[in-house]
């Protein structure tokens, strides 16, 4: 078999097992609203609401689609607890939103099988009216050592979301810092996500705290995991966001369990 042969042969082995990755991520993960495509099917239309990553950074009128959806599905949850939060609200709350699922779109693989997927901008799309997710697996990295797959997981990261957080510095009011707080909180919160989905929570905790122990710019802090103790004795993984996400604008009376405004013994009481 010829040296192209060989090549293509892996790397159809290698599309294969990213997308059985992704397969067993969608089956763990059902806070992910995710749908693969093929790699020769058609892209998600524009008419029907669907905009890549790429086309909601350089398109302001497909941005101004997906805040208006945004804005729509908040509302509702918004009315009953008597709130009627401003735009930068329904801005922060849909960045929070793609950018936690990017990172476990991309910090899944790794967790699960040492996989880096590379996921192009052109290649995630976000439906306006649902918040929704489609993506066209294409390629992915591994490297031998555990600190250089680390660092290409942060890089992998930092260059899908790095277009979009330029977007949407004026819509959600944030600087640099306060907009790369949310990447360094999300990518935590997505590897935690996935451990308890595993039942392995202590691991991924770990495996978090590893790929973020500071220092790792543009990500401005750490995971800094801790845990609680109980009355009861028992403990409880927690961490305080670097970033508030804005929940505490649609529900006043239901800060997120991580909020820099949630105290230590509100988060046993909620435990």
């Amino acid at each position: 078999m010829s040296s192209r042969h060989t090549d293509t042969a892996r790397s159809r082995r290698d599309d294969a097992a990213l997308v059985a990755d992704y397969r067993r991520l969608v089956e763990l993960c059902p806070a992910l609203p995710l749908t693969l495509l093929s790699a020769d099917g058609p892209d998600p239309a524009p008419a029907q609401g669907w905009h890549s990553a790429a086309r909601l950074a350089d398109d302001p009128a497909a941005l101004a689609e997906a805040l208006t959806g945004e804005s729509a599905r908040i509302a509702p949850l918004a009315a009953e607890h008597g709130t009627s939060p401003r735009p930068h609200v329904a801005a922060s709350r849909l960045l929070h939103h793609y950018v936690w699922s990017a990172c476990l779109l991309i910090a899944g693989p790794w967790h699960l099988a040492r996989r880096v997927p590379v996921i192009d901008p052109r290649d995630l799309w976000l439906h306006a009216p649902t918040g929704d997710l489609a993506l066209r697996p294409r390629a992915h990295r591994t490297l031998p050592g555990d600190d250089e797959l680390r660092a290409e997981l942060r890089a992998a990261v930092v260059a899908h979301v790095e277009p979009l957080l330029t977007a949407f510095a004026g819509p959600t009011r944030r600087g640099t810092r306060a907009l790369w707080g949310m990447v360094t909180d999300d990518l935590a919160s997505a590897v935690w996500y996935l451990g308890r989905m595993l039942d392995e929570e202590a691991a991924a905790v770990a495996a978090a705290a590893a790929v973020l122990p500071g220092g790792t710019q543009p990500l401005p802090g750490a995971a800094e995991f801790r845990l609680l103790r109980g009355a009861d004795g028992r403990e409880h993984h927690t961490r305080t966001r670097l970033g508030c996400c804005l929940y505490y604008a649609i529900r006043p009376d239901s800060a997120c369990l991580t909020c820099p405004r949630t105290s230590d013994e509100e988060r046993l009481q909620r435990f």
